[in-house]
């Protein structure tokens, strides 16, 4: 097989030795900016970075009083500051949680105990490798960790009369780990793709193809049936019959060892509690010990790759699981210092984001100016806008109405003496409002949210779904009420809370005027606060 990032490595190490000493984020500028002689765009403004910032480190938009504290900070270091206030924030594990079940689960569903893993892994700042560890190999033992089998457990629910689908969990292993979707080398070496082989497939189905959900705990689990052969498998294009152990591409094959009959457990299956067997060879066991390791460089470059869009946007190996020969990275020695740095860290993404956070890279300013207007994606010379995620927009759209501090500890619903027992009503708590973005905004089951698309439910759930319309009227507390107390300045109030900023001169006129001179003051504050929340501004992170 061909892996272009080692000879990526060696390149790396022989032009950056004078660089040593520096950190991460000045080596990260170094290198974009000497890979394009086009001009790069200027610094972005303190509300561009602040609003960023936030979005990417806590999911949501900063509330007015966090917006102008940010703002009257006079201090040259004002934005490390921030980074490092917002990661040690409540509300980064929570971003975090939601940002890596959206991409490891792909909107397959929601369970209770891995939330708890995600949220506990992020709260602690568990080490990356240690987080994939217990992905593909669960300790049922640890009640904080043992959600994370429901990485392994939802991929091999049964959906209707299709088989269970073995091939579908080693292929999500290989792209959310390794960055390579080998799906189309199941029963042939890829067509396309002349780094993806058979075999490659082949040994890493061998790891999971004996697995099934556990039923004795009403928690995620997985068991393993004993593994006695090699997995034999054909190619229809050649002939004659192969073989493979448990293997990771470009890594040795596991040996699997021979047990005389009756003798393949480490502990047997109980029959009074129904609990299985565990045996003495678990091919997950090695995975967990091969797959997360320093030496494992496809391991090392997805991971870094991968944190790298989310505070980008963008992959530098884009799409993200398409590593190989023909998709090269745009900056292959920036990526492969990036993933032995990020290693030689013990795995820690806080400590990546802050890197990528430092760099002028990600300071950027979004706009377009015409130095700047034939810049592509991939050159980072300019901020590329990224889509809020149904969550970001959840956050985002309950701070700047102020309705996230009026959500009910429980569920609202109809009762009994109801005045209006055929209306349904809304459930307002988290819950269910989070159901309600998810109807509007996620992705279907099973497709990556890696790219902008944009759908009429969307729009509509703005334009005249009662959930985002029932926030605009004024209640105490809330934006609309305290406009409402105001006699003036109406502008400045909206901007902040909604998009961030001050506004323009001309935005400033048109808004105090529009408010003003309409005969109705309430009517005309809710529709600003109505196009402000629609506005292109609010639902891109530029």
């Amino acid at each position: 097989m061909k892996f272009y990032p080692l000879l990526a490595v060696l390149c790396c190490f022989c032009s950056i030795q004078p660089l040593v000493a520096q950190q991460l984020h000045e080596f990260i500028d170094q290198h974009i900016e000497r890979a394009s002689p086009e001009p790069f765009a200027a610094e972005s403004t303190d509300s561009e970075f602040l609003r960023r910032i936030y979005l990417d480190l806590i999911g949501q938009i900063p509330n007015t009083s966090e917006t102008l504290e940010f703002l009257s900070d006079t201090a040259t270091d004002r934005r490390s500051h921030l980074i490092d206030k917002l990661l040690e924030d409540s509300r980064y594990s929570r971003r975090m949680s939601e940002f890596f079940n959206v991409m490891l689960m792909e909107r397959r569903g929601i369970d209770p105990d891995w939330q708890l893993f995600l949220t506990s892994s992020f709260n602690k700042n568990m080490a990356w490798d240690k987080m994939v560890q217990h992905m593909v190999s669960p300790d049922t033992s640890n009640e904080t960790t043992r959600g994370s089998a429901y990485f392994l457990t939802k991929r091999l629910e049964k959906y209707g009369q299709n088989p269970t689908d073995f091939p579908g969990l080693a292929r999500d292993i290989g792209r959310m780990f390794l960055g390579m979707d080998l799906a189309c080398a199941q029963c042939h070496d890829h067509l396309f793709i002349d780094d993806y082989k058979q075999a490659d497939f082949q040994g890493l189905f061998a790891f999971i193809n004996n697995s099934f959900i556990r039923s004795d705990t009403d928690y995620p689990a997985i068991g393993m049936k004993p593994i006695k052969v090699r997995l034999e498998f054909n190619s229809v294009f050649e002939e004659g019959t192969f073989s493979t152990g448990p293997k990771l591409p470009g890594l040795s094959e596991i040996t699997i060892p021979e047990f005389i009959g009756g003798e393949e457990f480490a502990v047997e299956p109980n029959q009074e509690t129904k609990a299985p067997g565990i045996p003495k060879f678990n091919p997950l066991d090695f995975l967990a010990k091969q797959l997360p390791t320093a030496t494992n460089e496809s391991f090392n470059l997805n991971a870094v790759n991968r944190i790298w869009y989310l505070m980008m946007g963008r992959g530098i190996v884009h799409p993200m699981d398409l590593h190989h020969s023909d998709n090269p990275p745009s900056h292959p020695q920036l990526l492969s210092l990036m993933g032995q740095q990020f290693a030689d860290n013990n795995y820690d993404i806080k400590w990546l984001i802050r890197q990528i956070g430092l760099s002028r890279t990600y300071q950027r300013t979004g706009t377009i100016t015409p130095s700047v207007a034939n810049a592509k994606r991939h050159e980072y010379r300019v901020f590329s806008e990224k889509p809020l995620s149904a969550e970001q927009l959840m956050w985002s759209m309950l701070t700047a109405t102020g309705q996230l501090n009026l959500i009910p500890t429980q569920t609202t619903t109809v009762g009994a003496d109801s005045t209006e027992p055929q209306q349904e009503q809304l459930d307002e708590s988290i819950d269910g409002i989070r159901t309600d973005f998810l109807d509007a905004y996620a992705n279907p089951p099973r497709e990556p949210e890696t790219e902008f698309a944009p759908s009429v439910r969307g729009a509509l759930f703005v334009l005249n779904g009662p959930r985002v319309l029932s926030w605009i009227p004024a209640k105490p507390g809330n934006l609309a009420d305290l406009l409402n107390k105001q006699d003036r300045e109406y502008a400045d109030t909206l901007y902040l809370a909604i998009l961030s900023r001050k506004p323009t001169l001309d935005e400033t006129n048109y808004f105090n005027q529009y408010i003003v001179s309409h005969s109705d003051k309430t009517k005309a504050i809710e529709q600003a606060i109505w196009a402000l929340l629609a506005s292109n501004e609010f639902s891109i992170n530029h």
